[in-house]
């Protein structure tokens, strides 16, 4: 009997144990299939979620742009082991040397259905003959209507007609992180688009070795490679928003960044071109720095908005508005300003006349000037040909002391010379220029008025700091 009772409470214990045992598994079961099902339920919404509203469309804006984008081809004749500074930035991957012909190539933006094209002036700056090439293969030879150094643009135009154009987008309005695509021909392989984001704007490289250059890149992640240059920045409307121009690399092949020029910039550089044959470049005449923590510190501010300007020049836009050395710019016609290359790509929408509003904080206080620009000879007006670009020099007055000192009454001073007609006939800086063309030279302006009368031959007597008189001829179109 005992022996039964024993074998009935284990009979139980067993029993209840294996319930136990069975109850915990479907509720566990239970808990983890309702887990999983979330589990499932939460990726599904997640992914739905990433692709509905991650899924950009490029195919519209590539068709619109890509048979705007031409090849263009040019004959340059270099000298042995001659570099440049875009050799640094783009390579020379056909290692071209010698005295024979050097081909090269890069791309163009066509803008107008009658076949104007923008470009970089790199491009096509030293090339002896210019050959586009469409994207329906259909070949022109392309004249030079007219090119900025300054700001790394040029105009060409072919003959022909009903052309696909791409239109001008406002670059002002693009964000840092908006998709970008760069229509090109690097290494010469044709209707290239590459993707990328609008990484920073406004960066200056120091790349443009030019008199009054002004740098405000679009740089961005898209790749581009030699042969990209002067092809087309478009946004996802298909809208010209730069003009591809430099890389950041120490191969000359990509490495992670682009640089554009903005095209805000490209479309007054076109219009000016255009219109003129040259840019109408506006001056405000100050010599700007940017603010950083250190140099906030040396001036004795804690304000680190605006760009500062050192130096005010005699006469200037600036000087004539009021606005002195030590002022801090801080807006331009209400748009802010934080760096210098900011300031200059503002500027450089304006033309000779043009007047803006400048804020400026002046010992801590907020003063508005009303500015005309000026051109680059000191007046309002426009300039018809360009003589920083013709002869290659820029100007400044001399003192009543150095006229004295050399015993002449009038002259203009060469302060500094890069390519053009008077480096290559052998002017030397300082040289000061009393007559053009049997005309006194008095002023700046006089010499812009006389290079603008004159067409063939121009003569050209001055005299050198030392007091050694010289003459100089060459001939201009």
């Amino acid at each position: 009997m005992r022996t039964k009772k024993i074998l009935i409470v284990l009979l139980i214990a067993f029993i209840g144990g294996f319930t136990a045992l069975s109850v915990n598994w479907v509720f566990e079961k239970f808990k983890n299939d309702k887990a999983i099902s979330e589990f499932e339920q939460t990726q599904y919404s997640l992914t739905n979620y990433n692709k509905t509203s991650g899924n950009i469309d490029f195919t519209k804006a590539a068709v619109q742009t890509v048979n705007a984008v031409v090849h263009v081809k040019t004959k340059i004749r270099r000298s042995n082991n001659q570099q440049n500074i875009y050799d640094f930035f783009f390579g020379n991957p056909y290692n071209n040397r010698g005295n024979s012909p050097v081909l090269s190539s890069g791309s163009g933006v066509i803008i107008s259905k009658d076949g104007y094209i923008v470009t970089n002036n790199h491009v096509i700056s030293k090339a002896n003959n210019i050959e586009v090439m469409l994207n329906d293969k259909r070949s022109f030879e392309a004249e030079i209507i007219g090119r900025d150094p300054a700001t790394d643009i040029a105009l060409i135009k072919i003959d022909a007609k009903d052309l696909p154009v791409i239109n001008f987008g406002n670059s002002e309005n693009l964000k840092i992180g908006e998709w970008v695509l760069a229509v090109g021909n690097p290494f010469n392989l044709t209707s290239t688009v590459t993707a990328g984001i609008v990484s920073a704007k406004g960066r200056n490289l120091n790349l443009l070795q030019e008199s009054y250059a002004i740098e405000s890149f679009i740089q961005t992640d898209a790749a581009v490679n030699p042969g990209n240059s002067g092809g087309a920045l478009v946004n996802t409307n298909g809208e010209l928003v730069g003009i591809n121009t430099a890389i950041a690399s120490h191969t000359g092949s990509y490495s992670g960044y682009s640089f554009a020029v903005p095209s805000t910039i490209v479309k007054k550089v076109v219009a000016d071109l255009t219109e003129f044959g040259t840019v109408q470049r506006a001056l405000l005449g100050v010599s700007i720095r940017d603010i950083d923590a250190e140099f906030a510190n040396e001036i004795g501010t804690e304000d680190l908005e605006g760009v500062y300007i050192d130096k005010v020049t005699t006469g200037s836009a600036a000087s004539e508005a009021g606005i002195k050395e030590k002022d801090i710019i801080i807006k331009l016609n209400d748009i802010k300003i934080n760096k210098v290359a900011r300031l200059q790509e503002q500027i450089s929408k304006y033309r000779p006349g043009d007047k803006i509003t400048v804020l400026i904080r002046r010992n801590d206080k907020i003063e508005t000037f009303l500015v005309t620009l000026k051109n680059t000879i000191g007046t309002t007006s426009y300039i018809n040909k360009n003589i920083i670009q013709v002869l290659g020099a820029s100007f400044i007055e001399i003192s009543d002391e150095e006229k004295r000192k050399l015993g002449i009454a009038y002259g203009v001073k060469i302060e500094e010379l890069s390519a053009g007609k008077l480096l290559a006939v052998g002017v030397k800086e300082g040289f000061i220029i009393t007559h053009i063309n049997r005309q006194a030279v008095k002023n700046i302006e006089g010499i812009q008025k006389i290079i603008n009368q004159t067409q063939g031959g121009v003569y050209i007597k001055g005299i050198y700091p030392n007091g050694s008189v010289a003459y100089y001829a060459f001939g201009i179109e």
